[in-house]
């Protein structure tokens, strides 16, 4: 057998296994190999039955008078006496009635369950057992449990991965030996068998940091190596004009913060780099901390030299937002006509005239949604990309409107998701970063509140007060229709028919979601600014860019469903003026208020929640929403700062040492997909 085996060559695993299997993608022995426990049991420390206190034990003991019997309305109960040199326990099974006949006299097994009291007696519960005579894998040792599929127990696991051993033992090497060796890490075929069945919480702790730091450096590796060949591209240089910078700035209708003149002044000295240095940019900053205005004026100075400067968002609601906004940024200085928006659901008519524009070079500024990559769009001179939200598009999206360049463009891409410098270094590692870490002069911290159902009378109240000073709201459902997975979830619909029809009757109210036709969402969306609409019921869809200065209130409803950076997110949807913002946090139920939903209630920094998301769900599901699931970093904690920094170190060691990825297949395919997804070249 070998990795590349199906796993019906594994014994016991026949074809209705096998699809059981299918349902979590485990097709192979490689597939299974790479399969990691979610979490751990242990069973490892064996108890004298004397000793034994209530909790999850493990004992070493004969089997003595196994007899089952029918309860009540069917109930099936197996009771047994396990016996050492030190005493005797009760133990009892439920619904299990082959366990009499299965147990073998006068033979020992190791028993690992739950100690506790039943029917005030105590006794070990459902407990697992088997023989000591053979490799145990669900007692007595540290028990791996895996995330599993109805049908599917982590026992099946256990099992199938029992027969694989020898194959896991035949992997080759994925890391070079002075790179094992300098940081004493585990070979790669004992760290997953150590991590598969441990043979101690050591070796376990060992297999993880050995699986975790390979994960790192793959990704530094794979982000060094496009940052070198970056390097070497030449793009066009776009020298700073100083009047131009200063006639836009005096226009303005407010002052740049200190952190906006900083980041425009680095993205000015890269475009301009008498070298030909090939912009590649990272521009962070937090809800309406004012990236926009920085990317028009980047933008601006491409243009004055006559280079087109192609600008991507991820909605067509926040393209044709950007396009209004950077139209009257624009339009003191006589560049508005060079603006063109070019999305999917304009008319054929206006489509043809954006895509003549286009190709002319009449239009400078292309402002749109994945239509600026159609095949129709002609170029006449890009110079400049701007990406907002890159995250959201997918690599072959960013690939294809960078190609609409004669040349290496310079990249400018934008996110309001803040991350975590563990993890820009980790994921960005080949991009240049620049931070907006202030507010717009004037901004007031969102007051932000977590609320109990049964207070909603009241809150309903105090929000009428508001909308009656003539503010507006949001009010966040996480559904569009009701579910019958999610009972109890409030739906936006259903939420958009309860409030028309109850306290706010007399306000005005719109829905928004993303089933809806484009047309109709951007109706929706342009009364709403134009405070045609009071209250603007929505999913998560107003999750990114949405700006309506007037409205100073959102209710996120089951907000506990909510991930912690998702709620700053909603809660980036208010507070765009000099008015106070109020942010309310509405629970599924009474129950005590989650850690997350207290943060956000605490803290206004996204930054810091950044951070402390991470720490509460782990880096999995940050890198999930962010490049659903491609990076895979299913190991290695990011809080791990001594582990990031060694990897990445390792990983500038192996290029300096002009090591040669041929030598090494399985990082060298690794390398290969990490290189399209960390880069946008």
């Amino acid at each position: 057998m070998t990795v590349n085996s199906p796993l019906t060559d594994i014994k016991g695993v026949g074809p209705e296994l096998a699809k059981k299997f299918a349902s979590l993608k485990l097709h192979s022995v490689a597939d299974l190999i790479d399969y990691y426990p979610r979490r751990y049991e242990d069973y490892s420390q064996i108890c004298k039955i004397s000793a034994l206190r209530p909790g999850v034990v493990t004992i070493q003991a004969k089997i003595i008078q196994a007899k089952g019997r029918y309860v009540r309305r069917g109930m099936h109960i197996t009771e047994a006496v396990a016996s050492d040199d030190t005493g005797s326990v009760r133990l009892v099974w439920f619904n299990q009635p082959y366990r009499a006949t299965s147990i073998k006299p006068n033979c020992e097994y190791f028993v690992s369950g739950n100690f506790e009291l039943r029917s005030q007696r105590l006794a070990i519960t459902s407990p697992s057992m088997e023989l000591v005579s053979d490799f145990p894998i669900n007692t007595a040792r540290i028990v791996p449990i895996y995330r599993v599929m109805k049908g599917l127990k982590s026992l099946d696991i256990r099992r199938a991965l029992r027969s694989v051993m020898p194959a896991i033992n035949d992997l080759e090497e994925t890391l070079p030996p002075w790179l094992i060796e300098n940081h004493k890490l585990l070979s790669f075929s004992e760290a997953l068998r150590q991590m598969h069945f441990p043979e101690n919480s050591e070796n376990l702790q060992a297999s993880w940091r050995r699986i975790g730091f390979e994960e790192v450096f793959s990704l530094s590796l794979a982000s060094l190596l496009n940052k070198n060949e970056l390097s070497s591209e030449k793009s066009i240089i776009i020298p700073f004009k100083e009047k131009l910078a200063k006639a836009f700035v005096s226009h303005l209708p407010f002052k740049l913060t200190d952190a906006q003149r900083k980041v425009i002044w680095q993205i000015y000295k890269d475009i301009s780099s008498e070298t030909g240095h090939v912009m590649n940019r990272l521009l962070e900053g937090d809800v309406g901390s004012g990236k926009t205005v920085v990317a028009t004026m980047v933008a601006l100075m491409a243009m004055e030299q006559g280079f087109q400067v192609a600008f991507m968002a991820p909605t067509e609601l926040l393209a044709r937002q950007h396009a209004d906004t950077i139209h009257n940024l624009l339009k003191p200085l006589g560049y508005e006509k060079q603006v063109c928006l070019l999305v999917g659901n304009m008319k054929p008519a206006q489509k043809t005239e954006a895509y003549k524009r286009i190709k002319s070079g009449e239009a400078r500024l292309l402002i749109g949604t994945h239509a600026l990559i159609q095949e129709k769009v002609d170029m006449h001179k890009l110079g400049l990309v701007i990406i907002d939200e890159q995250h959201r598009f997918g690599v072959d999206q960013r690939k294809k409107l960078m190609a609409k360049a004669k040349h290496m463009p310079h990249v400018l891409t934008m996110t309001a998701t803040p991350i975590p410098r563990s993890l820009v270094l980790t994921l960005y590692g080949d991009l240049d970063l620049s931070v907006i870490d202030t507010k717009p002069v004037g901004r007031k911290p969102i007051i932000t509140k977590v609320c109990s159902p049964n207070s909603k009378a009241q809150l309903y109240n105090k929000i009428d007060k508001e909308l009656e000073a003539g503010h507006q709201m949001f009010f966040v459902c996480p559904l569009i229709i009701e579910s019958e997975i999610s009972q109890g979830t409030k739906s936006a619909e259903a939420v958009y028919k309860e409030l028309k029809g109850g306290v706010f009757k007399h306000r005005r109210i719109g829905l928004l979601h993303g089933k809806m036709k484009s047309v109709d969402k951007n109706k929706v969306m342009s009364d709403f600014v134009a405070h045609k609409l009071d209250i603007l019921v929505a999913t998560t869809v107003i999750e990114v860019g949405v700006d309506v200065p007037n409205a100073t209130v959102v209710l996120i409803e089951n907000a506990d469903q909510f991930g912690l950076a998702q709620i700053h997110q909603l809660r980036g949807r208010i507070g765009r003026s000099d008015a106070q913002g109020y942010c309310y946090l509405m629970m599924s139920d009474s129950s005590v208020p989650t850690r997350r939903l207290r943060a956000v209630e605490t803290s206004n920094d996204g930054f810091a929640l950044a951070e402390m998301d991470l720490e509460i769900r782990g880096p999995g599901a940050i890198y999930g929403t962010m490049q659903h699931g491609q990076l895979d970093l299913r190991v290695a904690k990011l809080s791990d700062t001594k582990l990031i920094a060694s990897a990445r170190q390792s990983a500038q060691e192996f290029i300096e040492k002009q090591e040669d990825l041929l030598q090494y297949k399985q990082l060298k395919e690794r390398i290969k997909t990490l290189r399209t997804v960390t880069n946008l070249n």
